[in-house]
């Protein structure tokens, strides 16, 4: 089967199976990997087409299929290169992400003592101790029309962390507390409304890591601002193994109350390092 060029990034299932696209500029090989409920791994090349755009397209792959990537080319830290075919990385157009992630030596491209810009490459494997993205097709778009529109001048904007939230509130139910869901709970809405805002900006809700020296401290981190997957919702804030429909339950809880939702997204402050 040809594969859509003009398709998105990520992992997009159809009919008859899902397409795998990958961009990596300086990469000189591209293995798909797919993973069993067993973890036993199955390696699938990809081709490169035009752009630097890596893809294949598998007949019988669908959604709730656990995958990665694993990545050859030069290993030339002082060039910016760091491909290490040994390191199981994330689709970082993942929708959904199997669990949260913590940190190992097996993670890092060169073991510790060598140097930040160290030429050894750590040939040790990553895939078992990294969570897989799993294949997940796109929701369906939120009508405009359910979205409230207040101009910016009229806007009473309150910033909030889901967790924290959600989490000293009385009447949100033991078992939503911390949760998107807490969020959409009648006590939460109308506390809210009784506040007078007119929109929420919520703290990071995607996908991140602990950084290392967090760890190092036996703690975690709580903010969210080391993001590792931009499409795919955090499952350690939901109540149900679907983080990403009860996020947008909430989402459209809000909208009908006729709240504003705002999500902050810092792009240039992910968790690879």
């Amino acid at each position: 089967m040809t594969v859509d060029l003009g398709a998105a990034l990520g992992a997009t299932p159809g009919e008859g199976g899902t397409t795998f696209r990958l961009w990596t500029e300086h990469g000189e090989a591209v293995e798909l990997c797919l993973f069993d409920a067993d973890g036993v791994e199955r390696r699938v090349a990809l081709a490169r087409g035009f752009d630097a755009i890596w893809a294949t397209h598998l007949p019988g792959v669908g959604e709730g299929q656990r995958y990665g990537y694993r990545v050859h080319g030069p290993f030339a830290p002082r060039l910016g290169h760091r491909f290490n075919s040994s390191k199981l990385l994330l689709d970082p157009y993942a929708r959904l992400v199997e669990g949260p992630i913590t940190l190992r030596e097996e993670h890092f491209s060169h073991r510790d003592g060598e140097g930040e810009l160290s030429r050894t490459a750590d040939g040790r494997d990553s895939a078992p101790f990294t969570p897989k993205g799993i294949v997940a097709g796109s929701l369906a778009a939120i009508d405009e029309a359910e979205r409230p529109r207040i101009e910016m001048t009229e806007s009473v904007i309150y910033e909030l962390h889901i967790k924290s939230f959600t989490r000293r509130h009385p009447d949100i139910p033991e078992a939503l507390r911390g949760t998107y869901a807490g969020l959409a709970h009648p006590a939460a809405v109308a506390h809210l409304l009784g506040l007078g805002i007119t929109a929420v900006e919520l703290l990071p809700v995607q996908q991140q890591l602990t950084p290392r020296f967090v760890l190092e401290r036996g703690q975690i981190d709580y903010w969210g601002y080391n993001t590792i997957a931009f499409l795919a919702p955090d499952p350690r804030l939901a109540a149900t193994t679907d983080p990403r429909s009860e996020l947008r339950e909430a989402i459209r809880t809000l909208h009908k109350a006729g709240i504003e939702v705002l999500l902050d997204v810092v792009y240039n402050h992910t968790g690879e390092g």
